[in-house]
């Protein structure tokens, strides 16, 4: 069994819902007699101060705006239920009179029941009338993931290309840092030589820095295999950055991942999804708390929704 490489938290825990404290302190502008407009206005501010992107927070407001053509803004949110709800999504598919994609209506299903779950979870509502709709998502295809044999290969691959006749270290560390923390290849791009932290020898740290405010609710440190700082040394003395950790274009390790795959034998090659996914799974297999992983993967909760779906297929053994 591997060891295990977890997350850790990356400021201190300062509320009872997590590390930007007791969610009931931002909506003191709404109650359970307010209306659907004034709780939608709550709402976006909800998700500004939760980090949300840009495409989630204008797409979320659009259906709910939907919501508020159908049953009327000025209706107050504890008037809604499951029955009000269920005739929304009725109206939406066969009365409005617009095409409703199944991506679109899923979607639409995903904002109902986050905005609605929020409501309940800031104690607005007494029960969440979206809980019951069935979420019947989009298929989408299962991402690929590289099996326990075929990692064996790549880093045996990685080992044979520091000791070669022309020794680089630069595709183990690549691999090997892909493995352990997951991170996206904009992250791994930007990862600073002092975004490194070595102070302890047995426990390296790496941080996920931002430099857009409007994404710093993903930053977080990681933590690093100490196996991983003796490639790392060599790949320092031979490759000498100055500033970032690899200091070259994404396309160029993309193909230094390409390449390796090659030399292992791997058919299918290897990308940096495919070794994100692969960190996930490990990392679900072995048992990490999901809202962990959630957060070591850099997603948010209404990404973690299909993600977590996904994993659970991945992860169970084979029928």
């Amino acid at each position: 069994m591997r060891a295990r490489v977890e997350q850790l938290p990356l400021f201190p825990q300062k509320g009872a819902r997590g590390e930007r404290g007791p969610v009931v302190a931002e909506v003191r502008a709404v109650n359970g007699a307010s209306s659907l407009g004034a709780a939608i206005g709550a709402f976006h501010d909800h998700m500004l101060r939760q980090g949300f992107s840009e495409n989630t927070i204008k797409a979320f407001l659009a259906d709910l705006r939907l919501l508020g053509r159908h049953s009327g803004l000025n209706v107050s949110i504890s008037e809604f239920g499951n029955r009000e709800l269920n005739d929304f999504l009725t109206w939406m598919l066969h009365y409005r009179g617009v095409p409703c994609s199944p991506k679109t209506y899923a979607r639409r299903v995903t904002t109902l029941k986050v905005f609605f779950s929020w409501l309940r979870e800031t104690n607005l509502l007494a029960r969440d009338p979206a809980a019951p709709i069935l979420h019947n998502r989009v298929v989408t295809p299962m991402p690929q993931i590289l099996h326990d044999d075929q990692i064996q290969q790549l880093l045996s691959t990685t080992r044979e290309l520091m000791t070669g006749e022309h020794p680089d270290a630069r595709p183990h560390v690549l691999v090997s840092l892909l493995l352990q923390t997951g991170i996206k290849k904009g992250e791994c791009m930007g990862i600073a030589l002092s975004d490194i932290d070595r102070s302890n020898p047995v426990a390296p740290i790496l941080y996920i820095r931002y430099k857009n405010p409007r994404m710093h609710h993903k930053e977080r440190k990681l933590a690093l295999s100490p196996d991983l700082i003796p490639p790392l040394d060599r790949y320092l003395a031979a490759h000498q950055p100055r500033q970032n950790l690899f200091e070259c274009t994404a396309r160029n390790l993309e193909y230094v991942l390409h390449d390796t795959a090659l030399l292992a034998g791997l058919k299918d090659g290897v990308s940096f999804e495919m070794l994100r996914w692969t960190c996930a799974v490990r990392d679900f297999r072995e048992g990490m708390d999901q809202n962990r992983l959630r957060k070591k993967l850099g997603l948010s909760k209404v990404t973690w929704y299909e993600t977590a779906e996904k994993l659970k297929k991945l992860a169970e053994p084979a029928l």
